[in-house]
Parts: structure tokens; C-alpha cells; sequence
């Protein structure tokens, strides 16, 4: 269905308040069906990764990163496996199975139906052992204008159990208000761009407790992976056991015909917005910042902030993010 000729077009179809009148006009067969109404209900869907290669892509990404990770023992059950680098951000540009994996068609296809837009990845992140960050929405981080047209997807690139610090998550959070600068009185616009989190999590726990909402964990098996919407508290759990690895592919997905920017450093009500300058990474090419239709420039951005704020700025956008 043509997100124009909708009531709510500015609104994702999973996330719409028309849902249960929406998803009669989503063409999904019973399966994707059900992935609809756990990410309506509950912000994320578990799904088997569409790939017929994902166990050899697993394999040879795990095998080509480790060293870079500092994973130098991955199949030593008795080796500690924390201290390394807890990441590698945006490989798609140099491997072609986390590339892959990103730009899957099936699941592209799946992303679009479900929210209403053509969906692209722009970010890829490949972990090897759990972040054990605490719960925390990615609406901080990537957002859109119109908002909430932003997803991750989460793969599990080997069976995770409790000791190696799992996926964390609390169902049905994506519903909440997202906080914002404004709700938590805070300028954006100028902070010190390693603050992208920290200002938020007393608001978040605070919430989390007001509502007695429990943390869920995610045992995945290889291959399983987890959609989430923008505004799910997720995280990763604590580690208990350092001999355990934890690999992961997260992909952070937008969608057509939005604004694209990052709130922990923007201030709406004035017109401040730090834009993002998106890539496609299924074909590489730049995708640009609209409002219906329009085009948004940053001009004012360099104005007020100058060339050497954007400059450190630049790729510290993204923490990890789960």
C-alpha cells in the first residue's frame, strides 16, 4: 500500500494507532503476520535470518575479524575473551558477508511492508562478546523526521546462553513517550559529543520502575534474530562468565523519505537539527535528508557550530547500541 494514500503516513504502519485497520492492507502471509503484531505489542519480533548462507557468512566474518577484536583464542573454550576491542563499526564497506547480511532482500522487503516505507540499512555493527550496556532506546542516537521510522535488526552469530551476556530488552517500552532534550530540560545543540546516553538513563530506570516492566533476555541460536523498534529499551546484561563470547551483528535500518538526524545533539524547537549524512550500505549510495519532498540543508549547523566541533563529532554519533 502507498504510504500517501494513508490517514497516517507520517506514522510506521506497526506503530500506528490504526494498526488492526492497517494490517488488513499489509499483504503479509500468517507468519510475517504474527512478526506485525509482536512488533505493535511488544516493539520487537524474533525471526530465522532469511539466508541459505548465513552459517558460512557467520564463519568467515568471525574468522576475519577476530584478530582485529583481539579474539586471538575464539574456539579456546578456556580463554578469557574480554579486554579486546568491543567492536567493529560499519565493516560492510570492506566485507561482503556483513554486507550481506545487511542488505538482505527478504528482509529489506519484510522492514518495508511492515513500516510503510522502503526500508535501507545504513550501519553495521559486529560485536564479539556482550556490551553489558545498560537499557537504553536508539531514538537518542538515530532518529526521523517523520519520527520512529528507524529499526535494528540483531543476529546471533552463535548460541547464546546466560553467562555470556545476552540481548536485554523490556517489552512493550517502545510505547512510551521517546525522551527527549526537551522533556529532560537539556540542550543538545553544542554538548560534548561523547554524551550521547548518559543524560537520558536516570529518566529511563525511572521509568522502567514506575511501571514495574520487567527485563527480558534473548537466548538466541545462531541465526535467530531480533527486529526492534526505534524506541525499545534494549541492552546487554551483565557477563558472568569472561570465557564466553557473545557474537553479534546489529544492522540499523531507516526508511524513505525522511529526515535523518541525532537528538542527543539537536535542538528541535529551535531549528537545530544535527543531521546525519546517510549511506545506503546495500548499494553505497548517499540517501538525502527530505520533508515531504524537501530537501534539508545543514547550513546552519556549520554556522552556529563551526568545522572542528563537527569534525570530533564525526563517527561518535553511534555508541553501541546493544
Amino acid at each position: 500500500m502507498l504510504y500517501q494514500s494513508r490517514l497516517l503516513p507520517g506514522v510506521p504502519l506497526v506503530e500506528s494507532p490504526l494498526f488492526e485497520n492497517e494490517l488488513e492492507h499489509m499483504e503479509l502471509d500468517s507468519t510475517e503476520r504474527g512478526i506485525a503484531i509482536q512488533l505493535h505489542g511488544k516493539g520487537y519480533a524474533v525471526i530465522d535470518f532469511p539466508d541459505p548462507e548465513i552459517d558460512a557468512r557467520i564463519d568467515r566474518i568471525r574468522n576475519r575479524l577476530a584478530p582485529e577484536l583481539g579474539i586471538t583464542n575464539d574456539n579456546a573454550p578456556e580463554s578469557i575473551k574480554t579486554g579486546g576491542k568491543g567492536r567493529v563499526q560499519d565493516a560492510w564497506k570492506r566485507d561482503e558477508d556483513v554486507r550481506a547480511i545487511a542488505a538482505n532482500a527478504k528482509v529489506i522487503d519484510l522492514l518495508s511492508r511492515l513500516y510503510g516505507r522502503r526500508a535501507f540499512p545504513f550501519q553495521t555493527l559486529n560485536f564479539p562478546i556482550g556490551t553489558q550496556q545498560p537499557p537504553h532506546t536508539d531514538a537518542v542516537h538515530f532518529s526521523s523526521i517523520p519520527e520512529r521510522f528507524m529499526c535494528g535488526v540483531w543476529l546471533a552469530m552463535e548460541d547464546i546462553d546466560a553467562g555470556a551476556g545476552p540481548l536485554c530488552y523490556v517489552p512493550g517500552s517502545h510505547k512510551w513517550p521517546i525522551v527527549s532534550n526537551t522533556m529532560i530540560g537539556r540542550r543538545g545543540w553544542g554538548q560534548d559529543p561523547t554524551l550521547v546516553q548518559e543524560p537520558y538513563h536516570d529518566v529511563w530506570n525511572a521509568i522502567v520502575a514506575a511501571h514495574g516492566a520487567p527485563i527480558e533476555h534473548f537466548l538466541a541460536r545462531k541465526g535467530q534474530a531480533l527486529i526492534w523498534a526505534a524506541n525499545l529499551l534494549h541492552g546487554g546484561s551483565t557477563q558472568t562468565d569472561p570465557t564466553r563470547t557473545r557474537w553479534s551483528q546489529v544492522t540499523h535500518y531507516f526508511f524513505d523519505d525522511c529526515a535523518y538526524y541525532t537528538p542527543a545533539f539537536s535542538d528541535e524547537p529551535l531549528g537545530r537539527l544535527a543531521l546525519r549524512k546517510i549511506v545506503n550500505a546495500a548499494d553505497g549510495l548517499p540517501r538525502p535528508n527530505l520533508y515531504l519532498g524537501e530537501t534539508l540543508k545543514p547550513s546552519a549547523r556549520k554556522k552556529i557550530m563551526g568545522r572542528s566541533f563537527w569534525k570530533r563529532l564525526r563517527g561518535r554519533f553511534a555508541q553501541p547500541t546493544s
